[in-house]
Order: C-alpha cells, then sequence, then structure tokens
C-alpha cells in the first residue's frame, strides 16, 4: 500500500505560529497515519534604498537582523519537530528561502505535492490565518486545521456539514479517502440557517454512506441562537467526533478572501480538527 503524505508549511517571518499548536498538527496527522513533510520558509527581504531614510536608520542592518532571526527559527522548529518520540521516523524536515511576502504562493503550489495538507492553526496568529486561506484556496487539495487542544488518536469517526452543494461533496470524498472501512460518520444539516433542496438530505445521505460501509448517522441541529459555525462545532464535538469536514466557501481578488458565514466563523474560533475543501 502506498504511503500517504501530509504536508505541513510553517513561516517564520515576522512571527512563527505556537509550538503547541505545531506540535498538536504534527502529531494529529501522524496519528492519522500519514507521512509528514514540513517546510519552514525563512524570508529574503529586498533592501529599499533610500539616501534621506538611510541617514536615519540602518536599514541594511535591521533587514540582516529579520532575515537571520528568520533562518534561525527555522533551525529552531527543526529541532522543535525532531524532539518527540512519537514523531520520530515519521516527520520530515526541509526549509526554503523565499522572497519576502512569498511564502503564501510557494506553499500553495508545494501543497499540490501531497495528499492533504495539516496546518496548525491559532486564532491570534495573523500569519497562521494567512497561510490557512492561501493553501485551502489555493492548492485544490484537502487542508485540515489543527488546533492547539486536539489530541493525536487513531481515527474512527468524522462528521461532515452537509448541504447538497458541490463543495460539501468534494469535503465528503477527502474525508472519506480518510476514514478507515467501517468508520463512523455524522451527517450534519442546519436545518434552519438557508433553504435545503429536500427534507431529509442528512438521511439520504446516511443511508448511501450505510451501502458503503460506513456507520452513518443523520443529525439536524438547529441554531438557537447561534452562529452556523457554532452550531456545527457544538454538535461535531457531541457527536464525538475527530474532526468536521466542510466545504470551503470564499474566492480570492487581490489576496482578500470573501468567506461564506460557516468557514468564516470556522476559522474564527477553531475547537476541533476541520478538514475544508474547496
Amino acid at each position: 500500500m502506498p504511503f500517504r503524505v501530509a504536508y505541513m508549511p510553517l513561516p517564520t517571518y515576522p512571527e512563527s505560529v505556537a509550538d503547541s499548536a505545531i506540535l498538536a498538527a504534527a502529531g494529529f496527522a501522524v496519528a492519522l497515519g500519514f507521512e509528514l513533510h514540513v517546510r519552514a520558509f525563512s524570508v529574503d527581504i529586498p533592501q529599499v534604498h533610500s539616501p534621506v531614510l538611510g541617514m536615519l536608520i540602518d536599514v541594511p542592518g535591521l533587514v540582516r537582523t529579520a532575515e537571520e532571526k528568520s533562518r534561525a527559527e527555522c533551525q529552531r522548529l527543526k529541532g522543535l519537530l525532531e524532539g518527540p518520540i512519537e514523531l520520530r521516523g515519521s516527520v520530515h524536515y526541509s526549509s526554503r528561502e523565499v522572497i519576502l511576502g512569498g511564502a503564501f504562493e510557494a506553499a500553495a503550489a508545494e501543497a499540490r505535492y501531497h495528499d492533504l495538507s495539516v496546518l496548525p492553526w491559532s486564532g491570534e496568529a495573523a500569519l497562521a490565518q494567512d497561510m490557512s486561506e492561501a493553501v485551502v484556496f489555493g492548492s485544490g487539495r484537502p487542508t485540515i486545521l489543527v488546533p492547539p487542544s486536539a489530541r493525536p488518536a487513531s481515527l474512527d469517526h468524522i462528521a461532515i456539514a452537509w448541504d447538497e452543494s458541490r463543495v460539501a461533496a468534494r469535503a465528503l470524498g477527502d474525508a472519506l479517502s480518510i476514514l478507515p472501512e467501517g468508520g463512523r460518520v455524522s451527517v450534519l444539516t442546519v436545518k434552519d440557517e438557508k433553504p435545503l433542496s429536500g427534507s431529509d438530505i442528512a438521511g439520504s445521505l446516511a443511508s448511501s454512506l450505510e451501502r458503503r460501509g460506513f456507520k452513518a448517522k443523520p443529525c439536524s441541529i438547529g441554531l438557537g441562537g447561534k452562529t452556523i459555525a457554532e452550531a456545527l462545532q457544538d454538535a461535531a464535538v457531541k457527536e464525538g467526533a475527530q474532526f468536521l469536514a466542510m466545504g470551503g466557501f470564499g474566492h480570492s481578488r487581490l489576496r482578500d478572501f470573501v468567506l461564506g458565514g460557516a468557514t468564516k466563523g470556522i476559522l474564527a474560533n477553531l475547537r476541533l480538527p476541520a478538514l475544508l475543501s474547496h
């Protein structure tokens, strides 16, 4: 059986994602049975020549300091990921220098060579959010966002946010390719968020999954004053799912992402690993 390979891009400028999130994401990928390829990006900052500014600030010195700090962070991350015994043999680390602002595009392109991406998530770190959006919407591959609270475990239960849309079907296919035969699927539909094409689309999908050898349960949920993102995550946690799969709604325009309500809410407050497909 061929190896399944996951990809984790880690920017280092102007900041890194918290170590706890990085280790949680790496542990989650390995627990899923993936070989994990980690790429850290150091920064190359072009020199800005300004005689006036040069009289006031040592610009070349500041640039060198920033670049050296970024390269040192790459080395530190290598040690962080090579330390835990449970990750040894399953994590392969490398680094690459990119021009300032180029890490997002480089990561999206590299992600296309892997089965999926697994990204450490932090709602407080803007860099983590920007990298996640770049990979989700630019790679064409499924992406799992992993919060620091996630704990590694062998996979046997997923939840899918189901509305019969193309992106939901794409997310379902991506999630089922990871779930072992006979695994459990909680099919979540939100009944009072938008018009649905049928009265029991969760039941229809659950029946289809049962015929394919999965254990499936339809779950129709109401908002009850919550946002759709809160309702979906609450239901997934209540059912005991190990991650929530959903379609990633959005498009890029000059690197500004306009997100649908569910996707935007998930990215704003992630409580369990989420697989996003676009």
